[in-house]
């Protein structure tokens, strides 16, 4: 057993040096300023004190800097997984509230419980029935939604909260015009300030700038403003040690949100953690690694006091761009936290909500994937209203029913896609040996007498009804004329019972119609299955060649001497 495997610091740590210190001082120093005001903003959306956002930014990032794979992702709270713990957690105790804090906590342990068994057992495959335009749509649908419930901050009115945007929006459009103008004036100042500070350069805190300009504001000249709501105390001092408390039917009431967090979770990590591995040569993500360290981070993490956490994009991008090369940088990260939690949170008192409010606009929004829409369109419509439907199903029923429909018709398409595969009829292309598509080579010789059927898939229970009709059509155009028809199998991977059954059948079929069946290209595990399941007993092991030509060739010819070496060899590779 491969020890570096399992704790994936001991690849980095024992050679490190100086020059990897420099880099990952500044990336570390860079994210910490950043994180400390956006945890406190993203505690905010998870219903819970300013304080539990630092909390998630310590004992987390410490668990995945030894157990994660990748070396530049930032772990901590962010703004999908809160509001996804808020929408869960709100319909069992008020928001804030001791039990409120307990059961975000409880449900930290139960997220790193269930990715690190999936992990463990290597269920990462698992995230692959979310595609990619299933994941840009739910992205996009759930930071709108963020965007929106932080407009009660913003503007200062107790608008509605919720994870179905209608009803945000509609309580938006009715109280609109009771907005606080001290609260808004400060909160849209403040997100012009950080657009134009992220236009000039991403690496500047723009999030740390408006914050402390917020603090000095509302402390020295408060009274200027009228009422602009504050975040007020904030306790001092690192998280204490507890063992969240369970309770049977409480976990069954919350399995549902943990699951969501775990999909979620891990496709942001896999996600973010693969876009920078393309970016450098020194090590690879694993993705059942990945679901270990958060896990790990998610379970140790809810033992001090921390909700749910995973990787955020922003955070990771700076971190790359900053300079971190290890997961030195996130430790880094942890002494900046541990400093504020100790001597600094006072300094807070006076910060405004609406500030909060902007960063988190600010950086959710950036998260609405228009480009990717657009691509979509122009590149495979059906990606595109898969990705249209995941995105209104999220608006509209919320996070945790807009995952299950990404999921849902992630596998429908997947089940569409296998069970309508792409065929074809081949043709000969002049003065060779090869046979093309004939709907894509116009020069290619088509005989009446022979038909190159080539089936682009696996054959199995849910498309060998289409298989068998598409080789009817074909057949039934060439008419009487047809007396050969040659499988090209060289796409086809895997056959199953139902598969070879049906297959066995059309042989029977067209062997009673007077026309040959022959097969070429067959891949040597699919050969093993048609040989098991007794496909020798209606056809000649004479009847399967290397190439479509070579049946053709021997069909017309009768040469049967080249033929022979070929059903020798492949009789003596089954056996």
């Amino acid at each position: 057993m491969n020890i570096k495997k399992i704790i994936p610091i001991l690849e980095w740590l024992p050679n490190y040096n100086t020059t990897l210190f420099k880099g990952d001082l500044l990336a570390g120093i860079t994210v910490g300023i950043i994180l400390i005001p956006q945890g406190i903003a993203y505690a905010l959306i998870a219903g819970l004190p300013p304080i539990y956002g630092l909390y998630c930014a310590l004992v987390p990032q410490v668990m995945y800097a030894i157990f994660g794979s990748s070396r530049q992702v930032a772990i901590g709270p962010v703004a999908m997984d809160s509001l996804i713990v808020a929408t869960g957690v709100s319909t069992l105790a008020l928001a804030g509230s001791e039990s409120y804090i307990a059961i975000a906590i409880l449900l930290a342990l139960m997220v790193g419980a269930i990715q690190f068994i999936m992990g463990v057992f290597s269920l990462g495959f698992i995230v692959n029935f979310l595609s990619k335009p299933v994941i840009t749509g739910f992205t996009s649908a759930v930071a709108l939604i963020i965007g929106f419930n932080q407009f009660r901050n913003l503007f200062g009115v107790d608008f509605v909260q919720s994870d179905q945007l209608q009803y945000v929006v509609v309580d938006v459009f009715d109280k609109i015009v009771n907005f606080n103008h001290p609260t808004t004036v400060i909160g849209l100042i403040s997100v012009v300030v950080i657009i134009i500070f992220r236009k000039i350069n991403k690496k500047i805190p723009s999030a740390l700038i408006v914050v402390v300009l917020g603090i000095v504001v509302l402390k020295y000249f408060g009274a200027s403003f009228g009422e602009v709501s504050i975040v007020k105390d904030i306790p001092s001092g690192l998280p204490t040690f507890g063992i969240p408390e369970f309770d049977i039917d409480l976990i069954r009431e919350l399995l549902p949100i943990a699951f969501t967090l775990v999909m979620v979770g891990y496709l942001e990590t896999i996600s973010i953690g693969k876009s920078l591995e393309a970016k450098q040569d020194e090590y690879r993500i694993i993705p059942n690694q990945e679901l270990i360290a958060l896990g790990i981070s998610n379970m140790v993490g809810s033992l001090f006091k921390a909700y749910p956490t995973t990787s955020s994009f922003s955070r990771s991008a700076i971190n790359q761009e900053s300079g971190a090369r290890t997961g030195m940088a996130a430790l880094i990260s942890v002494v900046m936290v541990v400093f504020t939690l100790l001597f600094l949170t006072p300094l807070f008192y006076h910060l405004p909500k609406t500030v909060l409010a902007a960063i988190i606009i600010v950086a959710v929004f950036n998260l609405v994937n228009i480009k990717e829409a657009v691509f979509l369109w122009r590149a495979n419509h059906l990606d595109f209203w898969l990705m249209l439907a995941t995105f209104i199903g999220t608006l509209l029923l919320g996070i945790e029913f807009g995952i299950i429909v990404g999921v849902g018709l992630s596998l429908i398409v997947l089940i569409y896609r296998t069970s309508r595969p792409y065929v074809a009829e081949l043709g000969k292309v002049p003065n060779s040996n090869f046979y093309r598509n004939r709907s894509r080579f116009e020069e290619v010789i088509i005989e009446d007498d022979v038909l190159i059927f080539r089936f682009d898939a696996q054959i199995f229970y849910a498309n060998s009804s289409y298989f068998r009709d598409k080789l009817d059509e074909m057949a039934h155009r060439k008419g009487a004329a047809l007396k050969l028809i040659v499988l090209d199998a060289e796409s086809i991977n895997r056959v199953d019972s139902t598969g070879v059954e049906m297959l066995k059948e059309r042989i029977k079929y067209y062997k009673k119609k007077g026309i040959t069946f022959l097969l070429a290209g067959v891949k040597g595990p699919v050969r093993d299955d048609l040989f098991r399941s007794g496909i020798l007993s209606i056809i000649d092991i004479n009847h399967f060649f290397m190439r479509s030509n070579d049946a053709v060739k021997f069909y017309k010819t009768g040469d049967r001497k080249q033929q022979e070496k070929y059903a020798k060899y492949i009789h003596q590779a089954y056996h």
